[in-house]
């Protein structure tokens, strides 16, 4: 059972990149209910949902649509790899 703290203590950040922007770009980011309406949106879209305790806290200091800085890129990157990875999965599973 979720309780009121829980829900206090989620803590979410949605990122976008593409090949026309230098680094990924925050485009959501919030705490509590917001947190939790940006992973059902996430969700609902069939995006892949990573957790990154010590990542989240740096990328909620960062302002909406701001790319990310040089010192994440590393941290970043591997959760690009990880969806890229995914991805291929399934589109190697379709059809079978």
């Amino acid at each position: 059972m979720k309780t009121k703290k829980d829900n206090l203590n989620k803590k979410a950040v949605a990122l976008i990149y593409k090949k026309k922007y230098n680094a990924p770009k925050v485009i959501a980011k919030g705490k509590g209910e917001t947190a939790d309406k940006i992973v059902e949106v996430g969700k609902k879209k069939n995006i892949e949902i990573y957790e990154d305790k010590d990542l989240i806290e740096d990328l909620l200091k960062l302002d909406l649509y701001e790319e990310i800085p040089p010192e994440l890129y590393e941290a970043v990157s591997e959760i690009i790899l990880f969806v890229y990875s995914l991805d291929k999965e399934k589109g190697e599973n379709y059809g079978k």
